[in-house]
């Protein structure tokens, strides 16, 4: 790390700005291997500086970089650095607000680095921009060494977790994957659903905080639990086949130590019949000595046919014992194949079952589903027919109070006609009648002033006669009878003519009481019209009130009648996505039973051929060994058959020479 102090002090001096004592001192307190310099607030010139070093440095691999407060330049040189490096496992970039451009370098880090097993990039905004973050996406599909991938708090939505999902297809090394409290939503948890077939790697994946239905986390997780599930199996089944190869390993080299000593004990009786052969060929010439050591010889022979013959016994014994071990390993193989097809039969027996009990519930599903369907036809026919009654019972409703309305006015309009009329009637007989009254008053007293006028003219004749009366009483009164009898025709006259216009004028009054009358009939049987419109009208009005209180009524039950249809819908719809989702679950279950089946399949083809293979070796090797010891038995007869002859030739010999010289024979051996 002092190397690399400098290095950076001198990359910084170089660019025109002084090193961050936060940073040296912080690589001068540093452990071997890992780089942390989390809190610290690093300017560009320190991020350019960092990004020239550590694609030569060789020792870090460990960068935490987290609460750095990265721009968006310093980031991009960082990372563009981190490109070349081929050490470095761990790099954290926690909470430092990176965005598009720190996506897309993120990217083209995820595609050029071959060595980063762990990335943490919480609390950054890298799914605001859908583009940069499709380029991340892009990187990590074609990246083949991350592991462990942390995004929470990271904006991401439903578009970016749809790139993401394409991306997992293409990864084939990410195990881990925290997406915690981002707005991934509805869609983007069905699409990462739908990519877990086909992703083999990932076996865990954290959607909490996402606005995800439970149906879809359930789904995800149990995708996680097979994928689990699988991976332990591929370990088993790892360990099981190490353990195996260690065993056929063991046995191998037991075998070869077996065929060693084997081969040590056949070369040790072939040395030593080389040197009994040697030492025989030797004692020809000392016949003396080879007749008395010859007993002794044929001992040592017979007791190392003895330990031949056990050692063979023992071989024996091995190849039998290997022979049993043999058939005892082919019976538990036989056993364990036809265990597994057990088994596997009894899966694939529950699988069709589950199948056809899936396919049941799909029927039943689908039979419900049409019955809904029906039931929603028909509740929708019959709110068709309310509303076109509602239609019909608003048009007549519109229409009645419409002709009411044209009635009332009608009436109205009359009434206020007839009152016109009468009132113009009333008030041109009134004045008719106040002219007539003022006429007759005026000529009454016109009348009466010439009456006066009159009177006043025969007093001042009446005083004239009266004055003359004297003279002339005989013509004063005959002019008095003359004058009263013209008086009395003229009061008479005047009476019987105020008398006939009175009348007359009774009769106008009368008429005109009539008049009145009738136009007050005619006012009250329009009053009574238009009462009898009034009532009509409120009866209307009250009819047109509860046909509007049915139609709020009937509207109620309708918006009640759509909501609950929307409700049975809806639940119809969620009950069928959560029997879509329990299928595919179960389908997808299904496939990775078949997966492991196949899996187990080959997993047993294979350690049968490797059992078929090493019996066949076992037995090839058991043939050898069988036929070395034949021909060892044949050699092992052949110097019997020599030893014996070469004794009976040593025999004869013996005999002959003791029976050709006789003094021989009583001289002591040498």
């Amino acid at each position: 790390m002092e190397e690399f102090r400098r290095s950076y002090s001198r990359l910084c001096r170089e660019s025109g700005a002084e090193p961050q004592e936060a940073v040296l001192q912080q690589l001068h307190q540093l452990p071997r291997g890992r780089l942390d310099l989390a809190t610290q607030s690093l300017t560009v010139e320190t991020c350019r500086a960092l990004g020239k070093l550590l694609p030569r440095e060789m020792l870090c691999t460990e960068l935490v970089l987290s609460d750095c407060m990265l721009s968006e330049e310093g980031a991009t040189l960082l990372l563009r650095g981190l490109c070349a490096n081929t050490v470095l496992r761990f790099l954290d970039l926690k909470g430092n607000n990176l965005r598009a451009a720190g996506a897309e370098a993120l990217g083209k880090l995820l595609q050029q680095n071959k060595s980063i097993q762990s990335l943490t990039l919480e609390w950054n905004s890298l799914g605001t921009w859908d583009d940069a973050f499709a380029t991340f996406c892009g990187g990590l599909a074609a990246n083949g060494a991350l592991q462990q991938l942390d995004l929470r708090n990271n904006q991401i939505s439903h578009k970016g977790a749809e790139e993401l999902a394409l991306a997992l297809k293409g990864n084939t090394t990410l195990q881990q994957l925290d997406l915690r409290w981002n707005n991934v939503g509805l869609l983007g948890g069905r699409a990462l659903m739908n990519c877990l077939p086909s992703n083999r790697t990932l076996w865990r994946l954290d959607l909490a905080g996402n606005n995800i239905p439970g149906d879809v986390l359930r789904a995800v997780e149990q995708a996680m639990g097979h994928s689990q599930d699988r991976l332990t199996t591929f370990q088993e089944n790892q360990a099981r086949t190490h353990v195996l190869s260690k065993e056929v390993q063991h046995l191998r080299e037991e075998k070869s130590k077996q065929f060693l000593d084997l081969m040590e004990t056949i070369d040790k009786q072939r040395e030593e019949m080389a040197k009994s052969s040697r030492a025989s060929a030797a004692r020809v010439g000392q016949l003396q000595e080879a007749l008395n050591e010859r007993h002794s010889i044929i001992n040592a022979l017979k007791a190392k046919l003895q330990m031949t013959e056990a050692a063979l016994a023992l071989s024996e014994q091995k190849a039998q014992d290997l022979g049993e071990l043999l058939a005892t390993a082919e019976q538990e193989q036989l056993s364990l194949s036809q265990r597994q097809a057990k088994e596997l039969k009894l899966e694939q027996q529950e699988a069709a079952e589950r199948e056809s009990k899936l396919l049941r519930d799909l029927s039943a599903a689908n039979e419900k589903n049409l019955l809904l369907q029906n039931q929603v036809e028909e509740l929708e026919r019959k709110v068709r027919c309310q509303q076109e009654q509602l239609f019909q019972t608003r048009q007549e409703l519109t229409s009645t109070s419409a002709e009411l309305k044209m009635r009332a006015i009608q009436a109205e309009e009359r009434l206020d006609m007839e009152k016109r009329r009468c009132k113009q009637s009333l008030e041109d007989s009134e004045s008719l009648h106040i002219k007539e009254v003022e006429h007759m008053t005026r000529h009454l007293e016109e009348s009466e002033r010439a009456m006066q006028e009159r009177v006043q003219r025969l007093e001042a004749a009446r005083l004239s006669l009266e004055e003359e009366l004297g003279r002339v009483k005989a013509a004063a009164l005959s002019e008095r009878g003359q004058a009263e009898e013209e008086l009395i025709k003229a009061k008479n006259q005047a009476h019987l003519e105020e008398r006939q216009r009175l009348a007359h004028l009774e009769d106008k009054l009368r008429l005109l009481a009539q008049a009145r009358d009738e136009a007050q009939g005619a006012c009250l049987q329009q009053r009574q019209a238009v009462a009898e419109a009034q009532t009509r009208a409120s009866q209307l009005g009250l009819q047109v009130e509860s046909l509007r209180r049915r139609l709020e009524e009937l509207q109620q039950e309708l918006s009640l009648k759509d909501q609950e249809r929307v409700a049975e819908v809806s639940r119809v719809r969620v009950e069928l996505q959560e029997q879509n989702g329990r299928l595919q679950a179960e389908l997808a279950a299904q496939e990775a039973l078949r997966e492991k089946a196949a899996a187990l399949e080959r997993q047993l083809k294979v350690m049968a051929s490797d059992h078929r293979e090493a019996l066949l070796d076992r037995e090839s090797e058991n043939a050898s060994l069988r036929e070395k010891l034949r021909l060892r038995e044949a050699e092992i007869a052949r110097i019997r058959d020599e030893e014996a002859q070469r004794a009976s030739f040593l025999q004869n010999a013996v005999l002959a020479y003791v029976q050709g010289s006789p003094m021989r024979t009583l001289s002591p051996p040498k």
